[in-house]
């Protein structure tokens, strides 16, 4: 590995989103390099940036033949739509036309999507969407639930994301003229998020750096997925492959610069922390507030960010509210949301996972399609309904009751009999349902009707169809100009129906998941730590609650604790002005 030296002499200035640029000797000199590169930084760093400026000057001096490109690889899409934003502000015309930017999953698909039938002797692939995934797979547990992902691809030629990489990969090394192709497409490959990788891609990865110049982009302290095959010792296995030139931007600052909000990420990994104070990273204690609900703390805090900010007099502010978990994500939204304790309710957005939602949606549009007879309607729902049971808590596994009651709607629709109180009023309302649908007059507006539908799940009398109406809340594919609403306009527009509607929410959901739609995170946001990876805000409030969703447990293993504290600094160093932290003061988080 060849180490350039840190030189910050006769530096250039690039003009940048109203700020400058920096442009010193260190990465005057990575522009010219030539060969593979690692480029190594904290967060902040400008390691995107450097890149975006890297691929611009390859495209400028006339490296690429005509019809190549440069690809741009990262893990979010959040990310994907950040740095597509990015590279419109500083790229030219040519190299934005000549730099492709995707997720490592759209890359893969769009590959596999075209040669994928290599590997089934001529016959195509579908992709297995995780909502449908999780309901296919509920269950089915360790080595077993590996194999069923095989099969399923194998024999019937449902691929499941978590083969993405490993049948990528192996399409590529068994077909070496493929992989000549490919890589003739793309020269020149920069892998963002590279510590992120799992042995799967990193073998993806080897492949297309037989013909392909890599430039890698890693961070070895946002390392935060080793729960799914980040290898600490990736970055070593780069360079001892590759021997790539190495530049290490180290703890330079540009996301939150003229801020101590990095310096506090960077303490955090040594506990230095803990014996100094900081100008932006605030850590609050809070204690108990009687009568209250349990989150009033946060809310008041960000209330708090929220006056700050609108102060300001600034249009594109953003503040997210980080968790550690789901269920604390969910409890912490539903108080934001609601109207208690004296305080506002506060619209917000929420990073929910996409099961719950998604396989609520194609029930609705099951029911929007209709069927010839009521009964026919009513034992289609009921169909559905154990779909969404068995997948809309994703890979957690179904409880005894959730399991039970499946198998038992399960033998009511090849028998027609059912015992049980509960089961039996699932039953039935499933007739009613039948009979309501049966009777609608539909509107011909799919926003209109779809809501009829949803409301009348919502008022029925069996707790697992309002669950459904509650999970469509969060669909964010009708808004208008949404593919969606187009796809089931043009449905009633041919046929007076929406038959095809369930087909078209299929289809607006595996778009959905490879758009990288350039969302700008303005406005008030509520996620996991670990959701808010590759993305940026105004302010950044991470809390963690006295009985559950804490940071780090008393007596975490090392490897545990070691992993707490990288995604800590992750969450933290998301601000770009201030970060506040709240930790019960009866049981303060061990890092703080």
């Amino acid at each position: 590995m060849r180490m350039m030296p840190k030189l910050y002499l006769r530096a250039k200035l690039l003009p940048y989103e109203g700020k400058v640029l920096e442009l010193t000797e260190h990465r005057q000199a990575l522009l010219a390099t030539e060969g593979n590169i690692l480029v190594l930084g904290g967060p902040g760093s400008g390691k995107t940036t450097i890149a975006l400026l890297k691929a611009d000057r390859e495209i400028q001096t006339g490296n690429l033949k005509t019809g190549q490109r440069i690809l741009f690889l990262s893990f979010a899409r959040a990310t994907i739509a950040r740095v597509a934003q990015q590279a419109g502000k500083l790229l030219t015309i040519e190299g934005k036309e000549r730099l492709e930017i995707n997720t490592y999953h759209g890359f893969t698909w769009n590959l596999l999507r075209s040669h994928g039938y290599l590997l089934r002797k001529g016959r195509g692939i579908q992709l297995l969407l995780p909502p449908e995934a999780a309901a296919r797979l509920s269950g089915i547990e360790g080595d077993a639930r590996s194999q069923e992902k095989y099969r399923l691809f194998f024999e019937e030629g449902l691929l499941h994301f978590d083969l993405f990489a490993e049948i990528a990969s192996s399409l590529l090394s068994r077909s070496q003229s493929l992989c000549r192709i490919i890589c003739d497409a793309y020269p020149i490959i920069i892998l963002d998020e590279f510590q992120d990788t799992n042995k799967e891609e990193w073998a993806l990865i080897q492949s297309l750096g037989e013909h392909s110049r890599l430039i890698a982009l890693a961070d070895a302290e946002q390392r935060i997925y080793e729960f799914r095959g980040a290898d600490p010792m990736r970055i070593s296995e780069f360079i001892e492959r590759y021997s790539p030139t190495s530049f290490d931007f180290g703890n330079e600052n540009h996301r939150s610069r003229g801020t101590d909000i990095a310096i506090f990420g960077n303490d955090l990994l040594t506990g230095a922390n803990k014996s100094k104070t900081y100008n932006d990273v605030n850590v609050s204690k809070y204690g108990f507030y009687g009568g209250c609900n349990p989150h009033y703390p946060v809310k008041t805090t960000l209330i708090a960010s929220l006056k700050r900010q609108l102060k300001s007099g600034k249009d594109d502010w953003s503040i997210a509210v980080l968790v550690p978990t789901k269920k604390l994500m969910l409890q912490v939204s539903d108080y934001l949301g609601a109207k208690s304790d004296n305080l506002p309710s506060l619209q917000h957005d929420v990073a929910l996972d996409t099961e719950a939602p998604a396989l609520a949606a194609v029930l609705i549009a099951s029911l929007l399609e209709g069927a010839p007879t009521a009964s026919e309607i009513a034992q289609r729902l009921l169909n559905d309904l154990c779909t969404h049971i068995r997948g809309r808590k994703g890979n957690t596994p179904l409880n005894q009751s959730e399991l039970a009651l499946v198998n038992a709607l399960g033998d009511f629709l090849q028998s027609g009999t059912i015992r049980g109180i509960k089961r039996k009023r699932i039953v039935e309302t499933a007739k009613l349902l039948g009979e309501q649908r049966f009777e609608l007059k539909l509107s011909g507006d799919p926003g209109k009707d779809w809501l009829s539908i949803r409301d009348m799940l919502h008022v029925c009398n069996a707790q697992e169809f309002m669950q459904i109406a509650d999970d469509a809340k969060y669909l964010r594919l009708l808004h208008k100009g949404a593919v969606l609403r187009s796809r089931l306009n043009e449905l009633w527009r041919k046929s007076g129906s929406y038959i095809g509607a369930a087909a078209a929410v299929r289809d607006a959901l595996v778009q959905e998941h490879f758009s990288a739609s350039l969302k700008e995170w303005r406005g008030l946001h509520v996620m996991t730590i670990h959701k808010s990876k590759g993305k940026e805000f105004s302010e950044v409030i991470i809390y963690e609650s006295r009985h559950h969703g804490k940071i780090v447990w008393q007596g975490a293993d090392a490897k545990a604790h070691a992993q707490a504290k990288l995604t800590l600094r992750v969450g933290v160093t998301r601000a770009m002005e201030k970060t506040t932290i709240l930790t019960p003061g009866s049981d303060p988080c061990l890092f703080l």
